[in-house]
């Protein structure tokens, strides 16, 4: 799909969230759907609109033009495409596993930072999760939802703005293209925004936002999507399974002193854990970034990634010496005979996207301060 189309998407996803939200605000009484419902609906309203979206896209009479990489040769193909379920190494899932646990300090820092302004959003739920049988959790939070989210947050959304941005380096017209639409980070930004924002509430906003950077950083090292999805699946299992324990050596009482402790916790004491694994993130953080590195190599990635990294420098770095710099020897689609055109990756469907997610999300903030 393209930059504009998947923009579309999201807009898509984020209208049906907030007509749903006010639906059941006014009728969930008479209707009640329970958490399991709950869950299955918001994979729903992502899930729905993706494959539509998805289908509707293929549809067309034309192929999709190849992707070239900035030195003007086809550039490998990107999670968005068909091959992002490439078969990956088992050393490479052993190794995204040691990253999962490494980043953790991290994304507890990041959940630590949004509680200073908002309440932890899965303290909220966790009563009705835990009234819930194990393994139906397990497999729905655990499973079934990373899995959907990965397919569309890196599978179609990141990578077609991966793929744009590719497509952004291949022709001279691009010397005067955007920074956002030019560098490596862009997708890769952008792509973690629409993740923290689609779950609809600060906190998780904040640490999803930083997840999504890491879970693209991963797809791009293994050059597949098997890795976030992966990685996606064994935090959320690790969150489950930790509720789940707790309860079986505290108590039925648990979900309660639970809830009233984050009530209680003062800010000092926010502060106290905060800088404790502030620490440990700064020891565990650069491990994680080293084991990426480890599976761009075992993957045979390292260039892709250098690329990825060099792209943020300016326009000098998409455009090297080597490239076409003759509009006539450019590389050319197979439909049109032109230089790929550039897509602009920040349009006016994912802006006004994001000011409705903002909206919705003060809102929300401000009725249940």
């Amino acid at each position: 799909m393209t930059s504009k189309r998947v923009n579309w998407m999201f807009f898509t996803m984020i209208i049906t969230h907030i007509i749903v939200a006010l639906l059941f605000s006014f009728f969930g009484r008479l209707f009640p759907i329970g958490i399991i419902g709950n869950l299955l609906l918001g994979q729903a309203v992502i899930m729905v609109p993706a494959l539509l979206f998805l289908l509707f896209s293929r549809s067309g009479t034309a192929p999709a033009a190849p992707q070239y990489a900035p030195n003007g040769m086809p550039a490998a193909p990107q999670p968005g495409r068909a091959g992002m379920f490439r078969r990956v190494k088992v050393s490479t899932l052993l190794m995204t596993a040691l990253c999962t646990v490494l980043i953790m300090p991290l994304v507890t820092v990041l959940n630590a930072l949004s509680l200073f302004f908002t309440d932890n959003a899965l303290v909220a739920i966790e009563g009705d999760v835990l009234n819930v049988p194990f393994p139906v959790m397990f497999f729905l939070m655990g499973m079934f939802g990373p899995f959907c989210e990965e397919f569309v947050f890196r599978g179609l959304i990141y990578g077609s703005y991966a793929n744009a941005g590719s497509a952004a380096g291949a022709g001279p017209e691009s010397a005067g293209s955007s920074a956002v639409r030019r560098s490596g980070w862009g997708p890769i930004l952008l792509s973690a925004v629409t993740f923290g924002l689609m779950h609809m509430n600060f906190n998780q906003a904040v640490y999803a936002f930083g997840i999504g950077i890491f879970l693209a950083f991963l797809v791009e090292a293994a050059g597949s999507l098997w890795t976030s999805v992966f990685c996606h699946m064994l935090f959320n299992s690790f969150q489950v399974l930790m509720m789940y324990l707790s309860k079986a050596l505290l108590g039925d009482a648990y979900a309660e002193s639970v809830g009233k402790a984050a009530q209680e916790m003062t800010s000092v004491q926010l502060q106290a854990g905060l800088a404790v694994y502030l620490i440990i993130a700064s020891v565990t953080t650069p491990i994680a970034v080293c084991c990426m590195i480890w599976i761009a190599k075992n993957e045979g990635r390292q260039e892709r990634m250098r690329v990825l990294f060099q792209r943020q420098n300016g326009s000098a770095a998409v455009q090297p010496p080597q490239m076409p710099i003759d509009r006539q020897q450019a590389p050319r689609t197979p439909v049109t005979g032109q230089p790929p055109r550039a897509e602009y990756l920040l349009t006016t469907p994912l802006i006004v996207a994001i000011v409705l997610c903002l909206g919705y999300m003060s809102l929300q903030w401000i009725l249940f301060l």
